[in-house]
């Protein structure tokens, strides 16, 4: 089919990408389990290396099952090309590694996942890059960390854990001054909830472990490519261009105009990173993809309900969750997220620490899993696991503290969850 501007974002969860296999003709995306593909002779080898022609060289590089995935993301998001790995942290990785060299540094948002704070903080460094982190409420703040050798700004549509929602159109205003590109991590808001690019920014990151497959049975990342930032506007970013050394001077910009990104992506990025998605992760995600809206309006219909009860709950002291109308981002999640604000946030357990360690242990529906975005309802205390390299201060500008814990809310019945927690509330502060 033609993904064209007339089908709507139910067709194209279903349809996009994928065709009948012209081998057999079957419907559903075969899982093509292979390492590599026949050439058809030596000139054909010759241009697929060469990046003269497109196609199968070997499976580092490119699959079938990950090309229609591929497809599938960036016509979701309205971009012009994805390219899929092993995970979420890897496609953060994947984005950065065109834009920065020794020396160059990236201005991030206080509001992210601990993972990615603790690979910002720390392990980039290990390349020579840094990270800034900044309040990307205060725009001000945002353009003064930007300097000569800042590369990118990141940030996540709806951060996990808090729920909070990111302005983006204000923060790609930042980086569009500045000449950068904005990287969004759009995990948790799924395009069907944000399309960054639609507001401004210039890539975006999945973890497709989450709520794209939607089932927790395997771990994926994407970076997809908005095709609209111009790479040679400044020397900024040579990667994509100045000559290409491995290719006999290609410039990857000129080339391939807006693919430039995507097309290093694979040809360098995959090629010597080897940061790869496996087949049978593309064809989980594939089926998962099929029910995105579906379940998402789902899950933000069980999360007004839930965040709602825990509000009116005397056991809790408070709720993130900007879909309430009482959330100082109320507004902003209306204006920016019409469809919803997600099925992640945090609620504060009156009793601290203690009381919330006894709230996790006593759930029976919800799973004490460090993971989001599953069918089924999910619970972390993040200032114990996925935050706990974070130093206090870090944990509070997270909003993770001691007294904080994570749902992430599935589709279940929404009165079994309120139940469940119900119970596990009475334990906890008992």
């Amino acid at each position: 089919m033609s993904d064209g501007p007339t089908y709507g974002f139910d067709t194209l969860q279903i349809h996009a990408g994928a065709r009948p296999d012209p081998a057999t003709g079957a419907r559903q995306t075969p899982i093509y389990q292979t390492t590599a593909y026949v050439f058809r002779d030596a000139d054909h080898a010759a241009a697929l290396f060469n990046l003269q022609e497109v196609g199968f060289i070997y499976s580092r590089l490119t699959n079938p099952t990950v090309a229609v995935l591929q497809e599938r993301i960036a016509t979701l998001e309205g971009g012009v090309g994805a390219v899929c790995c092993s995970s979420g942290h890897a496609a953060q990785i994947m984005a950065l590694f065109p834009l920065m060299t020794p020396g160059c540094n990236v201005v991030a948002s206080t509001r992210l996942y601990g993972g990615t704070v603790t690979q910002f903080s720390q392990t980039i460094k290990r390349f020579g890059w840094s990270a800034t982190f900044v309040d990307t409420d205060d725009l001000d703040a945002v353009a003064a960390a930007i300097d000569e050798n800042t590369r990118a700004v990141f940030c996540e549509s709806i951060a996990n854990p808090g729920g909070y929602v990111t302005d983006i159109r204000a923060l790609a205003d930042v980086a569009d001054a500045a000449g950068i590109p904005l990287i969004v991590d759009n995990t948790s808001a799924t395009p069907y909830l944000c399309r960054p690019f639609e507001h401004g920014a210039s890539l975006v990151v999945h973890s497709t472990t989450k709520y794209l497959t939607g089932n927790g049975t395997v771990t994926g990342g994407a970076v997809v490519d908005s095709g609209k930032f111009d790479w040679s506007a400044s020397d900024k970013f040579p990667s994509l261009s100045a000559p290409e050394p491995a290719y006999h001077g290609l410039k990857f910009h000129e080339t391939f105009g807006p693919l430039a990104f995507t097309f290093h992506g694979i040809a360098i990025g995959l090629r010597d990173l080897g940061m790869t998605m496996n087949p049978q992760a593309a064809h989980y995600t594939l089926m998962g993809i099929e029910t995105l809206s579906l379940r998402m309006q789902r899950h933000v219909e069980n999360a007004v309900k839930v965040a709602s009860w825990l509000e009116a709950d005397p056991r809790v002291d408070f709720v993130t969750y900007a879909g309430l109308p009482s959330s100082p981002y109320a507004e902003r999640a209306q204006r920016c997220y019409p469809k919803g604000a997600g099925g992640l946030f945090t609620f504060a357990v009156k009793g601290g620490y203690d009381a919330c360690v006894k709230l996790v242990n006593g759930l029976e529906i919800f799973s004490h899993v460090a993971n989001l975005g599953d069918a089924r309802s999910l619970i972390i205390h993040s200032a114990s696991t996925t935050h706990r390299q974070l130093t206090a201060e870090q944990q509070e500008a997270a909003g993770a503290g001691p007294n904080m814990v994570r749902v992430s809310i599935g589709i279940e019945d929404a009165d079994d969850l309120i139940a469940d927690l119900d119970q596990a509330l009475t334990q906890a502060c008992a």
